[in-house]
């Protein structure tokens, strides 16, 4: 499929989406440390969110975050 979004946009939008999730549940000053890690190679999106905030939920927020790229990423190929 030749309209299919390239790598770069695909990580791009998985990037941008679990970042825009983080910092839709925390203010950016509460956040020590973000990292998004994501990868598109061979049709497969890998995703990896470190967050570093004083919270019991963090972990689940990393979680959710990573799940609003992949769905974000879901999204670009049905518009695509």
């Amino acid at each position: 499929m030749s309209n299919d979004p390239t790598a770069e946009e695909v990580v791009e939008t998985a990037s941008d989406a679990a970042e825009g999730f983080v910092l839709s549940r925390y203010k950016q000053s509460d956040v020590r440390d973000l990292d998004v890690t994501a990868t598109f190679e061979d049709g497969t999106l890998e995703v990896d969110v470190y967050l570093n905030v004083d919270d019991d939920a963090a972990e689940q927020v990393a979680e959710d975050a990573a799940l609003a790229a992949r769905t974000a990423v879901d999204n670009l190929f049905e518009d695509a």
